[in-house]
């Protein structure tokens, strides 16, 4: 039994919610998918199993999923919420390139005390922490130089 299905079993044990076969193929998708995922890929990885699993079963599944502390929501991209896998890992931070949607992960250990830092100066009891930044990433960067010298930036945003 790996860490997450464990991880799972025990959290739906504690709230007296059922292991369902649905619910063993969506933490199968879950833990076969990399990096950042919506609800579409979490439901293309059960189509991709030969799962029946419904679009509305994944969508139900979510909050479970969430609270049990296997995934998180991590950034909003317009109307689409971005997941990923949150147990066993490492904490990080995200920068998102505004132009092409390139998530890249950080950590930064001073950020992390300085945080502690100034929830203890203020008896804060943290529950949650996002922190996202929003810019754009070398390559797009380069490009949009490019466009500028180029006198065709200005052109386009006509």
């Amino acid at each position: 039994m790996s860490l997450y299905e464990e991880q799972f079993k025990n959290y739906l044990k504690n709230n007296d919610l059922k292991y369902t076969n649905e619910r063993k193929e969506l933490l199968k998708a879950i833990t076969i998918l990399k990096d950042h995922f919506h609800v579409e890929d979490i439901y293309q990885q059960v189509r991709k199993q030969k799962s029946d699993v419904s679009l509305a079963t994944v969508y139900r599944t979510i909050p479970i999923l969430i609270e049990s502390g296997l995934i998180t929501e991590t950034l909003s991209e317009g109307d689409k919420i971005v997941y990923e896998k949150i147990y066993n890992e490492p904490r990080h931070d995200h920068m998102v390139c505004l132009n092409c949607g390139k998530i890249m992960e950080f950590s930064c250990p001073g950020m992390e005390k300085l945080q502690k830092n100034i929830c203890r100066e203020h008896s804060f009891i943290p529950v949650e922490h996002r922190l996202e930044l929003r810019g754009y990433c070398r390559n797009c960067w380069k490009n949009i130089k490019q466009k500028i010298n180029n006198g065709k930036y200005n052109q386009e945003l006509k």
